[in-house]
């Protein structure tokens, strides 16, 4: 995350609102109002554009970022939104996150939603100084990333969550033992 991310500006009318909710809703305006390039917006892969962009080897074709967002975080925006919500509304720790998650992620092993939970955890603890500051945004929802006026959870963390990551560990050995 950027410092202030998407909040660095004097008002913010999408801030508060979740990606996949813009997304949605500039598909429906692009049916709506028959407005093609609203298409190719929601179509765009999000990224910082912090890299230069590289053309594509064939000689003036198009061009392409170098980067997106959802590789550089490593979870995509969808998992995200389950992360957010999950600690912003259930009020979530590593823990009571991991253990949610193995349910409705039962796809994935207990070994991979560990590891999901703890890098969302390590990144959460690095970067959640930066969401302090915020912009006068419209708020739409219970969930947003960016509404932060009633949040008085503490934001200087111990990116190891030590204690937390060996109970995720422990929960991942005794299932693998007990198979």
């Amino acid at each position: 995350m950027t410092k202030y991310d998407c909040s660095s500006a004097d008002l913010n009318p999408i801030g508060a609102i979740s990606k996949l909710d813009l997304k949605r809703m500039l598909h429906w305006a692009a049916k709506t109002y028959g407005h093609d390039v609203l298409e190719e917006i929601a179509g765009a892969p999000p990224t910082a554009e912090l890299r230069p962009i590289e053309n594509d080897g064939g000689g003036g074709g198009e061009a392409e970022h170098t980067q997106t967002d959802e590789e550089d975080m490593g979870m995509s925006y969808a998992e995200l939104g389950y992360y957010g919500r999950l600690r912003k509304i259930s009020r979530c720790g590593p823990v009571s996150m991991f253990r949610k998650l193995t349910v409705t992620w039962s796809h994935l092993s207990l070994q991979e939603v560990a590891d999901k939970v703890k890098r969302f955890f390590f990144y959460y603890s690095i970067n959640r100084h930066k969401m302090c500051t915020v912009t006068p945004a419209y708020h739409a929802e219970a969930y947003s990333p960016d509404d932060n006026r009633f949040d008085l959870r503490q934001f200087l963390y111990n990116t190891r969550w030590t204690r937390q990551f060996a109970v995720i560990d422990s929960i991942v050995e005794a299932s693998e033992k007990s198979k």
